[in-house]
């Protein structure tokens, strides 16, 4: 396979890597980089000798050519070390040896790169190849993302845009559009219930949330003690896949191999995630940036867009799952099912938002008591702060029954595939992002998981009961013990 240079900026593009040759790129492609034409760009000869990467990134992350999160625009790199600050700081994740830290594919290094040089990892042609060979394409957008987007187009930061992206979406030829908040709501039906049942039978507590796939990679590395207290749900999108790949295709009477699944994620760790065998249902991810890169190669003038509404069956969940894309909204939308299914009663406009479970401290406890049962929580978003936690739980000392992990400042509103800002920014844009989550759930009719109709209509047409049947089969999963990797 050959190899093609931008003569001006350096860009590489590489057959190998690529869904589609150089050669038959249409006349119009241009340069992702530098946005000149085709015509720009020339062949390198494969005897091209090449500086040694070791010399030249040697403040740098290594990032290997099989990262499927992450990859490195060579050109643009400065050695400056930013990617190696983070990975140390906000990961607490140390160099291996003198020249390698361990990836957990979470992305924050591309959000932090001052040059640019650090991008989710491209994945071009795949969907269009999917649409040339005849699949039904399916996306499913998740709720970080539409309060993201806009800012790719100039609306204001937070701008809540979901009916735009859906109608963004049926732009770019999608055949159904569904809402990640259906999988967040199934998350919650089986997690509340298995915390429920983990704490009736004093049984793996402390249990950790498992939705974020960054955190569960560095617990598989650096606590595999601790994987029997992950809960074993797959995270929405894992659910959201295999919903769409079994129940969809099954009530529509559609053959689940023609399904092409796309997620629309703000989080660069998916992309790892639907890599695992664990993991089937979803085809691709796309990041928020990704897509909006798509839409303004498109040309689709994003800000003009009417609004749509997501397609039937799987779609629109509820506000309890519109806020998993915020720090402690995977706790708040348990407790509210968790509440329901311990004392069959209704929570009301007064009681219904756990506040205890809000805020941008990197490190929330408190005690929940629900007609008598005392819930010790904690949230901890950004995973170096989660080390006195994690090392309580490894050693049996923890207090807590429930503990929710983000990898990411602010939750998935700050994921890795999320548009960039400024560093003296960042809290304010993520402040207002949550803000946004939050004003929608509020003013939804329907507010926790299990009163969602088709969450509902899932489960007695399908599913049966959580923890049991089909639904232990297709939306649980389970972890393995990958310590290994430190001793090579």
């Amino acid at each position: 396979m050959a190899k093609y240079r931008c003569t001006i900026c350096g860009y590489i593009y590489d057959d190998d890597k690529e869904q589609i040759k150089f050669e038959d790129l249409p006349d119009s492609w241009t340069c992702p980089l530098c946005g000149v034409p085709k015509s720009l760009f020339e062949k390198i000869e494969d005897n091209v000798i090449e500086e040694k990467k070791e010399d030249r990134f040697s403040n740098a992350v290594k990032i290997s050519k099989d990262n499927p999160s992450i990859e490195r625009i060579e050109s643009k790199c400065i050695n400056c070390g930013v990617c190696t600050s983070t990975c140390e700081k906000l990961e607490g994740i140390k160099r291996k040896n003198e020249k390698q830290i361990i990836c957990v594919n979470c992305g924050q290094c591309v959000q932090r790169c001052p040059t640019g040089a650090l991008i989710p990892k491209r994945e071009n042609g795949k969907l269009e190849k999917a649409k040339e060979e005849g699949k039904i394409c399916i996306a499913y957008t998740s709720p970080a993302v539409r309060v993201a987007i806009g800012e790719e187009f100039g609306m204001e930061y937070g701008t809540f845009a979901q009916g735009k992206l859906v109608s963004a979406l049926k732009e770019l030829g999608f055949d159904y559009v569904f809402d990640v908040t259906f999988g967040a709501d199934l998350t919650i039906m089986e997690e509340a219930s298995e915390l429920i049942k983990r704490v009736k039978e004093n049984r793996n507590l402390p249990m950790f949330t498992s939705c974020c796939p960054a955190w569960v990679k560095y617990a598989e590395i650096y606590y595999p003690e601790l994987l029997e207290n992950i809960s074993t749900c797959k995270s929405p999108i894992g659910m959201q896949g295999a919903m769409v790949k079994n129940y969809f295709a099954e009530k529509n009477n559609l053959d689940k191999n023609r399904l092409y699944t796309v997620a629309i994620t703000p989080c660069t760790a998916k992309k790892y995630e639907i890599s695992r065998e664990e993991i089937e249902g979803t085809d691709l991810v796309l990041t928020t940036t990704q897509i909006a890169e798509i839409l303004k190669d498109k040309k689709i003038d994003f800000k003009s867009l009417e609004d749509s509404k997501f397609d039937k069956m799987l779609g629109e969940g509820t506000g309890a799952g519109m806020i998993f894309g915020n720090t402690g909204g995977v706790m708040e939308a348990a407790l509210r099912t968790a509440y329901y299914m311990l004392t069959k009663k209704e929570l009301t406009k007064n009681n219904i938002e756990f506040n205890v479970a809000r805020g941008m401290q990197n490190v929330k406890e408190a005690t929940v008591n629900i007609d008598g049962l005392l819930l010790n929580i904690a949230i901890v978003h950004k995973m170096a702060d989660a080390k006195p936690i994690l090392e309580d739980a490894k050693l049996g000392k923890s207090k807590y029954h429930y503990i929710e992990i983000m990898n990411c400042e602010g939750g998935c509103v700050g994921g890795g595939g999320q548009p960039k800002t400024l560093d003296e920014k960042q809290i304010e844009v993520k402040e207002k992002r949550i803000a946004a989550l939050y004003g929608k759930d509020k003013i939804q009719k329907i507010r926790c998981s299990y009163q969602n109709p088709e969450i509902i209509r899932a489960y007695n047409e399908y599913l049966g009961s959580p923890l049991k049947g089909k639904a232990q089969n297709l939306l649980h999963t389970t972890y393995k013990d990958k310590s290994e990797i430190l001793k090579q």
